[in-house]
Order: structure tokens, then C-alpha cells, then sequence
């Protein structure tokens, strides 16, 4: 079921974590953290609207990246039930995509749940004091990519947090399938 993102609770602080990724190993926010912005994503493996755009997320990031801006991925699904979306499929997929930033497991669900992620893709962008100024879309992608040559919302975004703190006024929500909470 596809779900939109509500508006976003722009200014508030990033919440906190420490995650592990697929191989065990812990990263938290301040590990990801850049000198002018941080990307924080609620991705998974087995939605379409994810998979329709997991090589512009890698590339976006990458360019992002050498703009200064942190990036990071969590994998927020019950993969209990979404076998899909298990740890060892997160590593598959990351290096199938060419990922170049953590892709980590909620175990808990808490992050998601503190940072008010209801879906996959959900893009939280804050700038260098990590405040939310960015809650929107990668671009115009849906369950299928955009054209190549689609305008791409979220990086321009976040190039603009980064060269003068804030984000444009204008921001269209993302959408994607509902995260898959524990029961």
C-alpha cells in the first residue's frame, strides 16, 4: 500500500541513534554526521518505490557526500516477517546498488518511531547543526523511476542546506510502501 509522507516537523533536532550494520558493526548519528548536512534515509529491500530508485539514491549520496553531507540509510521493517529485508540481504543490496554509506537495521524500530518515518523511501535532510530543513521526495520517481533527466528534489535541497542553511519553501512529500511495524 502506497503511503505519502505527512509534513514534516521542519526545525526539529535529529534524534540520536547508534545502529549496527549488516556485518555487526555499530555507527551512529555523529559517525555520519557532515560538515554541512546529514542525509538520514528509512530505506528497505523489498519495496518497488525503493528499488525503482536505489541507483540514484547511491549516486545522489555520492554526490552529496563530496559536498560535505553526511549520509546514512536505515532499514526500519519487522524482517521477521519481510524476510526480504533481513540484515544479509541489507549487504546484498547495498553493494548490488553501490551504496557508499551505512545502510543500517532498526532492530527496534525506535529510530524510525523518533524520527516520525512512515515510510520506505522517507528522506530526512538537516543541515550542519542537525536541524530538519528538508522532508521530501528523492524526485518525481514513484513504484517506477522518473526520466533521466528528472529534476532531482532532494539533492538540490540539501546542496541549498548546505550553501545557505536552508532548504527551499517548496517541498513535495515522498511516497512509498508503509514501514512494516512489528506487531
Amino acid at each position: 500500500m502506497a503511503v505519502m509522507v505527512a509534513d514534516g516537523d521542519l526545525g526539529m533536532a535529529a534524534p540520536d541513534f547508534r545502529l549496527k550494520d549488516p556485518g555487526g558493526s555499530e555507527v551512529g548519528l555523529q559517525d555520519v554526521r557532515g560538515e554541512n548536512g546529514t542525509l538520514v534515509m528509512f530505506i528497505c529491500n523489498h519495496c518497488p518505490y525503493v528499488k525503482a530508485i536505489a541507483g540514484r539514491i547511491a549516486r545522489d549520496a555520492k554526490d552529496l557526500k563530496a559536498k560535505g553531507i553526511g549520509v546514512v540509510a536505515i532499514m526500519p521493517n519487522d524482517y521477521a516477517s519481510f524476510p526480504d529485508d533481513a540484515p544479509d540481504r541489507m549487504a546484498v543490496f547495498a553493494d548490488s546498488h553501490g551504496f557508499d554509506f551505512p545502510y543500517l537495521v532498526d532492530e527496534t524500530q525506535g529510530v524510525a518511531k523518533a524520527y516520525g518515518a512512515v515510510c520506505t523511501p522517507d528522506f530526512f535532510g538537516f543541515d550542519k547543526d542537525l536541524k530538519l530543513t528538508y522532508r521530501g521526495r528523492l524526485d518525481e520517481s514513484r513504484a517506477q523511476p522518473a526520466a533521466p533527466d528528472a529534476k532531482r528534489d532532494l539533492y538540490d535541497a540539501m546542496v541549498q542546506v548546505a550553501d545557505t542553511g536552508a532548504a527551499p519553501a517548496e517541498q513535495h512529500a515522498s511516497m512509498g510502501c508503509s514501514i512494516k511495524w512489528r506487531t
